[in-house]
């Protein structure tokens, strides 16, 4: 049934596009999210859906869009920069059939973010996508955040759509990219068109964020309960009763606490002491080894290059020896070919200094893009654009949320978050336009005085 359901639902998508062709690239959104190849089976498995949505939202767009007015922003620039980069890396790779096959889908990635702005060219297309790409999200983390509730969940236990630790099926990953959504469903309950405010549109924002929250529980993802904290944090800013929230934060993590799996928050210890732990304990060992290896590889080895590492560190333990004593022992941990689990040494690593830079460059830049975006129209905006400062704080919440939970997870070509690049970037550009067509007021031309005649 589910197989027959999510064929329909995919045929359907790409029937409406061509109708309406903007539709293709929500598909494309859908899909890359979703991934129903890997939820169904059959005819979806066979095809290659996200590549014919691909190809057809960039056609449709090249033959039916209107094409006046187009620029590219100055974080498509850099976007094409990182582009050529990876693709040149990518050619010279330490290990050239593992790096192929990543570069397969970040070039994808990159494009895709690249091309978006050109098509979120009204206010209807920019929530749109955001909308797809909260719901989409929402796909897979209501069905964990209710398998959360009723099983408490468990690291490497809590099987979401399907039993696949890659993608956004990946514990850490999925709470971080949790968090990064409940910006993005407040703002759509508040300003939202296509389902305007309301009871129900409320009461489903409210529950999808706490499914959202539930994840870093489910998954007991060190990382997911990080992005939570900096999310806090990020609404203090924006809220305006600060108080009333800070009290409404102490009162309800009181009450949660202690209703936490045991296993949860004895996972969550391991944050002070990471030398207890041997996941944490491997992840500073790999970034030993990173800072070392580009002191000798500048450009980077390539996609994949953690293959090569080799790691070794002293794992601390500590056992009740009775009569409250406890016996401290190390044991030597080695390791090979162990991932980043992180985005900037994961940049490093595979892309060097130039390739991080241009990484860091592009999130910066989105950061400062949304401030000045926040800024402008903070206050006193018109009436058709208060929507716009509110989008832009989620918008750079977002953002802020995903480079915290990135320095713990490998997810610097995660295509959810390239999406949000071009989401940030079509919001920019839209901004743009209303500021050239903004009516420059009148001035009337300065009259000079002809000269006198000459005395006869």
């Amino acid at each position: 049934m589910l197989n027959l359901f999510l064929t329909a639902f995919v045929v359907a998508f790409f029937a409406a596009g061509f109708r309406r062709p903007f539709l293709f690239v929500l598909a494309y959104a859908y899909i890359d999210i979703v991934a129903p190849q890997k939820v169904s089976w059959g005819f979806l498995q066979v095809i290659p859906i996200s590549l014919i949505a691909f190809l057809l939202a960039v056609g449709s767009w090249a033959v039916a869009e209107d094409k006046n007015g187009i620029r590219l922003g100055s974080r498509q620039v850099v976007m094409i920069l990182l582009l050529v980069y990876c693709g040149l890396t990518t050619r010279v790779a330490d290990f050239p059939v593992e790096a192929a096959d990543k570069w397969g889908w970040v070039w994808k990635a990159l494009v895709f973010a690249i091309f978006l702005p050109l098509t979120l060219r009204t206010r209807l297309r920019i929530e749109s996508l955001a909308l797809i790409m909260v719901l989409s999200v929402g796909v897979i983390v209501v069905g964990g955040g209710i398998k959360t509730l009723f099983s408490g969940g468990g690291y490497g236990e809590l099987r979401l759509l399907v039993n696949d630790n890659t993608g956004l099926y990946e514990g850490s990953i999925i709470s971080t990219v949790a968090i990064c959504v409940i910006p993005l469903a407040l703002w759509l309950a508040r300003f939202g068109t296509v389902f305007k405010p309301g009871l129900l549109v409320w009461l489903f924002a409210l529950g999808l964020s706490f499914a959202c929250v539930l994840m870093p529980i489910g998954t007991q993802a060190r990382t997911g309960l990080i992005c939570f904290g900096v999310m806090l944090v990020m609404m203090l800013r924006s809220t305006k009763r600060r108080m009333t929230y800070i009290g409404v934060v102490v009162a309800v993590g009181m009450i949660a606490v202690p209703l936490l799996p045991q296993s949860f928050t004895e996972r969550m210890s391991t944050i002070k002491n990471h030398q207890s732990d041997q996941s944490a304990s491997t992840r500073v060992a790999v970034w030993k080894w990173t800072i070392e290896f580009v002191k000798t590889r500048p450009f980077g080895g390539g996609f994949d290059a953690f293959r090569q590492n080799a790691v070794s560190y002293d794992k601390v333990m500590s056992e009740s020896a009775g009569d409250n004593n406890t016996a401290i022992s190390t044991v030597r941990v080695v390791e090979k070919a162990r991932a980043y689990h992180s985005s900037y040494f994961e940049m490093l690593g595979e892309q060097g200094y130039p390739g991080l830079g241009l990484w860091l460059l592009l999130h910066v830049m989105g950061v400062v893009h949304m401030e000045l975006i926040r800024r402008r129209f903070a206050k006193n905006p018109p009436p058709d654009l208060v929507w716009v400062t509110p989008l832009a704080d989620a918008l750079q919440q977002a953002q802020i949320i995903y480079l915290f939970g990135g320095a713990f997870v490998g997810i610097a070509f995660q295509p959810f978050c390239y999406m949000l690049v071009g989401l940030q970037c079509g919001l920019q550009a839209y901004v743009g336009r209303i500021r050239r067509t903004e009516i420059v007021p009148f001035r009337a031309p300065r009259v000079v005085p002809e000269p006198a005649a000459p005395p006869a």
